[in-house]
């Protein structure tokens, strides 16, 4: 399923047709898969139709909506993504370099109250939605976007006679964006680390941890976690942040009007600000701390 129309053409994406071929293909090794073109016959335009028209349809089957952490992410760009978390429970798989985001983004931050942790996850399917789970899977490095382009490119250079130069220029450069790490940004990550922890410390904040991520995750090379004791003060650590972060690029500022866990990106360095009981609910400290996997870990 897709959150735009299944039929409407996309850049360097199969037809509908080709793309259902490939799933069958890939799933046919597990027969607890099915692959089928619903989406397609029910004619709706966005996952949240679709999911409406599947509960009419089946109104006794119990459904569970499977997503990766990078679409958690992005998921407020669809059309009525609220709805899908009230139409269906949700369970979330990680993915490489994804789930401090996924987490810490509009999503998690909207349905936080609505999140199932620990062993009660494996009730999903029978839980009333709202509801949803992040699973904290063996991660896979593997990219619709990337094997897309790399076919692509493939097919270009097998058609190489009806294909013109920058056709292929283009293909190419999509296939390396889906390999290319973040840009730096700023100052040395080292320097902007002991400038947001002296921020923090001049704001009172408690309990200060600093995790390296080398080796963890490709989005920047540290995170800071840190409380305030109320959402006000959690808001006023926020603006301190941002004012000693003014002279270079602006940080990206994820939950500050709720005060309860506010997320900035600040480029080599991801704060995370929380209310007490908010921050020990989520516990990204054992998270990303020494016994969280390697991306190395990640590879075939």
């Amino acid at each position: 399923m897709s959150p735009q129309n299944p039929l409407k053409p996309v850049a360097g994406m199969a037809a509908f047709a080709e793309r259902l071929q490939q799933a069958a293909a890939v799933a046919a090794a597990d027969r607890r898969i099915r692959v089928t073109g619903i989406e397609a016959r029910l004619g709706s335009p966005y996952t949240a139709d679709t999911l409406r028209a599947l509960r009419r349809r089946f109104p006794d089957i119990r459904f569970v909506w499977l997503m990766g952490g990078d679409n958690l992410a992005q998921l407020p760009y669809w059309r009525r993504w609220q709805e899908i978390f009230r139409t269906v429970p949700v369970a979330v798989f990680d993915r490489p370099a994804t789930s401090l985001k996924a987490l810490a983004g509009k999503a998690a931050h909207r349905f936080g109250r609505a999140r199932i942790v620990g062993r009660r996850a494996r009730q999903l399917a029978e839980m009333t939605p709202p509801a949803w789970a992040f699973f904290h899977t063996r991660l896979d490095p593997r990219s619709a976007t990337r094997i897309r382009a790399e076919r692509f490119l493939q097919h270009l250079q097998e058609n190489r006679q009806n294909v013109t130069p920058e056709a292929t220029a283009l293909t190419q450069t999509a296939t390396i964006t889906t390999l290319r790490p973040r840009p730096r940004r700023g100052l040395d990550p080292t320097e902007l680390l002991h400038r947001i922890i002296d921020s923090l410390e001049d704001g009172k904040a408690e309990d200060i941890v600093t995790i390296d991520l080398a080796g963890k995750t490709a989005i920047a090379d540290y995170m800071v976690v840190a409380s305030g004791r109320s959402a006000r003060q959690v808001a006023a650590l926020t603006d301190h942040l941002e004012a000693v972060l003014a002279g270079g690029p602006r940080p990206a500022v994820e939950g500050k009007e709720q005060g309860d866990w506010v997320l900035v990106d600040a480029g080599d360095v991801i704060v995370h600000l929380f209310r007490p009981d908010i921050r020990a609910f989520y516990n990204l400290e054992k998270m990303w701390g020494d016994d969280a996997p390697r991306i190395e870990a990640a590879q075939p």
